[in-house]
């Protein structure tokens, strides 16, 4: 039992080396040499002056005044933005009590949770606050290292980022402006609807009055009727006494005339005189009678007349008010006709609020695709983010193994080098061998030659 648990245990040690041994492996590939790093940091115009030495002995409030110009440089984050957010933070928790934490440590702990996300990113996993306040020399080396091989891999994808940068913000402003169209179309449908309730509560009134105004009209149309009856009657009675008069008027002339004629003749016989006298007598207070009776009459006439004038003004009044009535119908059948008119522009209103309707729903329906679209490009780009990230780690396990493959081929080139400057060499050596033995044997030849062509010599002065 004791000797296969620790057979359980000897691969995952293994694994834990082989694991830590990639770690390390792929530090040693991203660590950049200090003078790059010192370089790559000079390039940014950072307020600082930044030195191998400052490197080497780091100082923690010069480090930390570097990792905010790359939060500022990478995520626009610094201490000051992140101050009304923490500040707000603070009022909600602590509320009265807020000097309990100051301001720089606060802002503090809201830039580090920032700069975690970014050295997150970056592929640092293991960032404290160690690195703050105690930063040492190796730390801040792979650290640097890996935040500017983080910012060449954006450079070198800036083309990408920026389409998705401006993909999202077209859509956020396109969101942005749908919003405000949309506010702008209710506070219009709002204040149409205030003046339709204003037009409608006019109609109403201008309608209430309408009636009155008929009611009116149809009373004086009654009255006027009653007092033209009654102006025909007077008018008819007028004509009749003054027929009446004028005949009584000529009768009473006649007579006279008679009396006239027959004044000689009465003179003539006393007796018939004084049958004259008593006959004209008699005539005569019947004709006072008559006369008195007319002159009653007349008087009735003139009060008849009085009453008529009396009654002409009533029906000049009449007459003046029916005109300032036919006046008022007028203005009243202008004001219908403006009724109608604000009516017809209350109809048109109406349908321009139903438009209005219509082009809201039509609006809120694109707004939902716009916002659907939105959350597909979201998801998109999530996807394709996700894919790039995977692709990018695929492209790292790929370029590790290049590296390694590379790193292979270097020590085999190295060694294959190695075995050609010895084979060079021996070559060399064996080069030189060879022509020392061909200038030996040269030698000899000439030697040999020499001899020969002295022996012939010799032989030919001893023959």
């Amino acid at each position: 039992m004791a000797y296969n648990s620790r057979m359980s245990i000897a691969p995952g040690s293994q694994q834990q080396n082989r694991s830590k041994k990639k770690e390390e492996e792929s530090d040693a590939f991203m660590r950049l040499p200090d003078k790059e790093i010192v370089g790559c940091i000079s390039d940014i115009n950072m307020p600082i002056t930044f030195t191998i030495a400052d490197l080497q002995r780091p100082n923690p409030l010069q480090i930390q005044i570097i990792f905010e110009w790359f939060a500022e440089l990478l995520m626009n984050t610094t201490r000051e933005t992140v101050d009304p957010a923490m500040r707000a933070g603070a009022e909600d928790i602590c509320r009265e009590y807020m000097e309990i934490i100051p301001t720089d440590t606060r802002n503090l702990l809201g830039f580090y949770g920032g700069l975690r996300k970014l050295m997150n990113a970056c592929g640092i996993t293991d960032f404290s606050f160690q690195d703050l306040y105690r930063p040492t020399h190796d730390r801040l080396v792979k650290i640097f290292s890996y935040i500017i091989n983080f910012v060449r891999f954006r450079e070198s994808h800036t083309q990408v980022i920026d389409e998705h940068y401006n993909k999202a913000e077209t859509t956020k402003f396109k969101i942005e402006a749908l919003y405000t169209e949309n506010q702008d179309m209710e506070a219009r449908l709002e204040e149409m609807r205030r003046n339709r309730k204003a037009m409608e509560a006019q109609i109403a009134e201008k309608v209430k009055r309408n009636e009155e105004l008929k009611k009116r009209l149809l009373e004086l149309r009654q009255s006027q009727e009653k007092v033209t009856r009654r102006f025909e009657d007077v008018k008819a009675k007028k004509g009749e006494m003054t027929t009446i008069l004028e005949d009584k008027t000529a009768a009473t002339i006649s007579l006279r005339q008679e009396s006239a004629k027959l004044r000689p003749y009465v003179l003539q016989s006393p007796a018939a005189l004084q049958a004259s006298l008593t006959e004209l007598s008699n005539v005569l207070n019947a004709e006072k009678s008559q006369i008195d009776t007319l002159d009653r009459r007349a008087r009735a006439l003139q009060t008849s007349t009085d009453t008529f004038s009396i009654v002409s003004s009533d029906v000049a009044s009449c007459t003046k008010l029916l005109e300032d009535i036919s006046a008022e119908l007028a203005k009243e059948e202008e004001e219908n006709i403006r009724i109608a008119k604000q009516r017809d522009a209350l109809g048109d209103k109406s349908n321009n609020v139903r438009e209005v309707e219509r082009t809201e729903s039509l609006l809120q329906r694109q707004l939902s695709k716009w916002m659907e679209r939105t959350e597909k490009l979201r998801e998109t780009s999530k996807d394709k983010a996700q894919s790039a990230k995977e692709r990018m780690e695929e492209l790292r396990a790929i370029h590790r193994q290049l590296t390694e493959e590379r790193a292979e081929k270097g020590r085999e080139m190295e060694k294959r080098r190695v075995r050609i400057e010895q084979t060079e060499k021996k070559m060399a050596d064996l080069k030189e061998n060879i022509e020392n033995e061909v200038h030996n044997a040269k030698e000899e030849y000439l030697k040999m030659d020499s001899h020969i062509k002295l022996y012939i010599t010799e032989m030919e002065q001893s023959l």
